[in-house]
């Protein structure tokens, strides 16, 4: 009976563990900010990659796109952890509201060959688990949605 408990607690000690581990893991820039346009697709499906001709296109500078695009991701609760505004390229982590799993969020806003158009290429993935129930898709879809309004 108490090498079952002993079991239950060890095991219950260890979930917690990693709970905690996921919510405050770091998210060094060196790995995680990446040029989407060279990103190769995971094997899992938790992650979003929009590059070349699925890249979404905008009306404006790359300045001025990129500038909206960070005013809408930090609003939503993204932190940048690498690149400028200034540069078009990018990094955010975004924590899911309940576990704190930590998503990245690479973005690099370029001019396309069509005068004032830019484009964005956007790769969003999780960094725990093989399926994310859709969280980068939305929130891809959430930002592109404010920032075409």
């Amino acid at each position: 009976m108490r090498l079952i408990l002993f079991a239950v607690v060890a095991i219950g000690l260890l979930i917690g563990a990693m709970a905690v581990y996921m919510r405050v893991a770091p998210m060094p820039p060196e790995i995680w900010h990446l040029t989407p346009a060279e990103v190769t697709p995971p094997d899992s499906p938790n992650y979003v990659l929009l590059i070349g001709e699925d890249a979404p296109r905008f009306a404006g500078t790359v300045d001025g796109i990129a500038a909206q695009l960070d005013e809408i991701a930090r609003g939503d609760g993204a932190h940048l952890i690498a690149g400028s505004v200034s540069d078009g390229h990018i990094t955010y982590v975004q924590r899911t509201r309940l576990m704190g799993y930590p998503d990245a969020i690479s973005v690099q806003v370029h001019p396309t060959d069509e005068a004032g158009q830019v484009a964005i290429d956007i790769f969003s993935r999780s960094r725990f688990g093989h399926s994310d129930m859709g969280v980068n898709a939305a929130r891809v879809e959430r930002w592109l949605s404010q920032l075409g309004s």
